[in-house]
């Protein structure tokens, strides 16, 4: 499957492209402004350059145009081109040369925005490892990653990305999983450790027995996600093109019926000039700029403007857990010991063994056992069979850590376990129960008034939690936080799935920061990355939330909100005083010359209403 992206479907290129008619209108106006008031000698020929600018650029935005009105897409582009095409006629070449910046200006932004999803997928690509060192007997050779076989033995060199999914067959060392799981921890490998396509090696040779095909591995299976969330992506209809689905033919019909009337062209003439979409096409965006501008001041990267616009209009907001919601960090709280064993002992048994697993609770025993300067222990093999916990052996004495749920497999029952709640989990040794866990990941100090609030202060219908993390750890957020949807143990492909549907039923936005949860930001209809665990993911969200805050999301919030709310003002002032100067027009009262001298006033005020995006007011959060 191609990674590239379907761009083409969703943004309609010219024949040149957008950023190129930008530059060659941009370097056409400069020159006309110079010959015009700073060289008197070239001022006849001030208008050359935009000759240039119209035919290169304008002639390309017409034929597309012209298109569109074929298909009956009435949007303010429409309106754009015949405005164009009618300052040509009345020799208002400044002006048309104008209109070209801002349509393909505007449009260029939204091509780069679109084709985002696809830099995600070249950084992806390019990371994945090529080849592999496959060991056959005291023979190493390289072969490339696709003649990988299950249970093929391969060496994994110091600083390498691991090819496949896999176990550590030989050798003591730590990975980096970062990139795949946000966590930023460096985790421990000996014999029977699960190694993930994708990880990092460290400063030691690790030998590991392939468990998967590259093909099947994590990390391909995050690019198949990627590439087909990237074509699922949802298609925005942009602010502007909904009012000018009715300004256009509106516009249009105005002019044709006073030029019919009155039976003189001049008057279409008239009309359009003064129905020029310059507050569509200039009051909305520099509302964007403003709003862009504002947010970066706020802790916020806007990397796709859309959002600005369709942020406000979610009802449906979705939130991954880990790191989101939480601090991401559990912390061992409460140590039930049975059988009179030293608490200290078990820890240490328990912190060694835990140093070789990713399990998010690992990093809770361990700095508990620093904090107690215990020395970890040197364990000889490590497994980590799906569902059954962690075994190591240590001594001669086998250690498990596991849940609750797991204890009938190793003929146990849960009898004199406290009620279970949150996170947790359960020692063996030598197959006795030795003891209880209970470890206490805090939710964010603002979690609670930020999901309280959601509801009446931003008109948000539905709240859900969908975490990779455990039921009873998911639940016990969600009871506290008072979310009533909740959706645990959620591979990345289930993620996207649970997005889309709520997509189906109301614009939804999604909050995430790790790579998991990169496909889901995709295909949501806004996207917004928290913090800066992941490039990927930050490249896959719509807007990323730099400092961890909700706070900071409750802002942003209110920026969309309040960038709508302006650029609605703006547009609709401007175009009821266009339709009011239309109508002048229309009964021959307001010449072309006039009309486009009144269109550059009415931009104007429009201007200056739209920049007050750009500054924050005194009392911005509503949140307790």
């Amino acid at each position: 499957m191609s990674t590239q992206p379907k761009s083409a479907e969703r943004q309609e290129e010219s024949i040149i492209p957008y950023r190129v008619i930008a530059i060659i209108a941009s370097i056409g106006i400069a020159l006309y402004l110079v010959f015009h008031f700073l060289i008197p000698s070239l001022k006849p020929y001030a208008n050359y350059p935009l000759y240039v600018v119209l035919l290169v650029g304008g002639g390309p935005l017409l034929l597309m145009l012209v298109r569109k009105m074929f298909h009956l897409e009435f949007s303010s582009d429409l309106l754009a081109g015949i405005s164009i095409a009618t300052s040509v006629i009345l020799e208002q070449y400044l002006a048309g040369s104008l209109v070209v910046l801002m349509l393909s200006g505007g449009q260029a932004l939204e091509t780069y925005a679109i084709g985002t999803a696809s830099k995600v997928l070249e950084k992806l690509a390019k990371r994945a490892p090529t080849i592999a060192h496959r060991k056959r007997g005291e023979t190493l050779e390289t072969i490339a990653v696709e003649q990988i076989q299950i249970d093929d033995i391969l060496v994994i060199f110091p600083h390498e990305i691991c090819p496949v999914d896999g176990e550590v067959a030989q050798g003591k060392g730590v990975m980096d999983e970062s990139y795949l799981t946000g966590e930023p921890f460096l985790l421990s490998k000996a014999p029977g450790s699960a190694v993930i396509s994708g990880s990092i090696n460290g400063e030691v040779a690790l030998t590991i027995r392939a468990k998967k095909l590259a093909v099947d591995s994590r990390y391909a299976k995050i690019m198949e996600v990627m590439r087909e969330s990237e074509q699922k992506r949802p298609r925005m209809r942009r602010l502007a093109d909904q009012l000018g689905a009715w300004y256009t033919p509106l516009s249009v019909f105005i002019a044709l019926l006073a030029w019919a009337i009155s039976g003189e062209a001049i008057r279409f003439l008239a009309v359009l000039v003064i129905a020029t979409p310059c507050p569509l096409l200039i009051a909305i965006p520099v509302a964007i700029i403003g709003s862009i501008s504002l947010s970066a001041r706020c802790g916020i990267l806007i990397k796709n403007p859309v959002v600005l616009e369709q942020l406000d209009q979610c009802k449906t907001i979705i939130f991954d857990k880990t790191g989101t919601l939480t601090y991401g960090k559990p912390v061992l709280t409460d140590q039930l010991i049975f059988n009179k064993h030293d608490p200290k002992e078990i820890l240490q048994l328990a912190a060694s063994i835990e140093q070789y697993s990713k399990h998010p609770l690992s990093s809770a025993i361990i700095e508990k056992a620093k904090e107690e300067k215990l020395p970890l222990l040197e364990v000889k093999q490590i497994s980590e069979p799906k569902g059954a916990g962690l075994k190591g052996n240590i001594n001669e004495h086998e250690i498990v850590l596991t849940s609750r749920k797991q204890l009938s497999r190793y003929g146990l029952n849960a009898e004199r376990l406290p009620e279970g709640i949150g996170l947790e989990c359960v020692i063996l040794l030598d197959g006795q129960l030795v003891a209880y866990y209970r470890f206490h990941d805090a939710p964010r100090e603002e979690s609670t008034s930020f999901i309280g609030h959601l509801a009446e202060k931003h008109g948000i219908d539905k709240i859900m939690l969908v975490s990779g993390d455990r039921e009873e750890e998911v639940k016990y957020i969600a009871e506290h936080l008072g979310i009533r949807q909740i959706y645990a143990s959620q591979s990345p492909e289930e993620k996207v799935a649970i997005v889309e549907k709520e997509r189906s039923l109301a614009k939804t936005a999604y909050l995430g920061d790790g790579i998991n949860d990169a496909p889901a930001l995709v295909v949501a209809s806004v996207g917004i990355a928290f913090g800066q665990n992941s490039d990927v993911t930050a490249e896959a969200a719509g807007a990323v939330v730099m400092d961890n805050s909700l706070r900071t999301v409750d802002e942003f919030l209110h920026i969309s909100k309040r960038m709508r709310k302006i650029a609605l003002q703006s547009a609709l002032g401007g175009i009821f005083l266009s339709m009011a100067g239309m109508v002048i027009a229309a009964f021959g009262y307001l010449p072309p010359v006039a009309g486009a001298i009144a269109q550059e006033v009415i931009d104007v005020v429009v201007i200056l209403n739209a920049l007050r995006t750009a500054w924050r007011p005194k009392h911005f959060i509503d949140m307790g």
